[in-house]
């Protein structure tokens, strides 16, 4: 099985690579800035859950075939970022759906069913390219071919990264959701 200090080397490695923010912190944080804590944490889970999906797709092999095949690879990243687009042209055409005024006059957020935002959370996680790209090259490179097992040391240590992306996508929900109900409070901010 793997050695202790390969796991604490890739899970340093995850650490910094999942610490450079790519498409799912940006829809994260704008989901805690637009919806709040509730709607960014169902994000993370649902974004989550499309990386356990490539776990599994990467032990099962398909990051060698992503890997090997630029169209694949290139399929894959345009299908992400066809969705991201999809999205921000579904959040300008309903913008006027997003505020509503109350009694008041105050803006009021229509909400997001949590289960809409762990789905688009899903999908976002499922077609991003650098999550594809942690897995396909960096994550083979501490798998120990000679100690057996590959597809367990694979997973073991897509787990690891997964956590690592669970915990750092989580504190930004909580910091951008956070933000978001300090500029609340104050008009001036605001």
């Amino acid at each position: 099985m793997i050695s202790l200090d390969q796991l604490v080397a890739f899970g340093l490695a995850a650490l910094v690579l999942i610490a450079i923010p790519g498409p799912s912190v940006v829809f994260v944080i704008g989901r805690a800035l637009a919806y709040g804590r509730a709607v960014a944490l169902a994000t993370v889970v649902g974004n989550s859950a499309g990386l356990l999906v490539i776990v599994g797709l990467v032990t099962l092999g398909l990051s060698a075939i992503l890997e090997r095949s630029v169209l694949a690879f290139t399929v894959v990243k345009l299908a992400g970022a066809a969705y991201l687009v999809w999205l921000g042209v579904q959040a300008v055409r309903h913008r006027k759906d997003l505020s509503m005024s109350d009694v008041e006059g105050a803006a009021v957020r229509r909400p997001l069913p949590l289960r809409v935002a762990a789905r688009q959370g899903f999908v976002v996680g499922i077609t991003n390219p650098k999550a594809f790209m942690i897995f396909a090259a960096v994550l083979p490179q501490f798998v120990d071919r000679g100690a057996g097992h590959v597809p367990a040391q694979m997973l073991l240590l897509g787990l690891v990264a997964f956590t690592i992306g669970l915990l750092s996508d989580g504190l930004w929900a909580v910091v951008a959701s956070g933000l978001r109900s300090w500029f609340a409070r104050s008009p001036r901010r605001g």
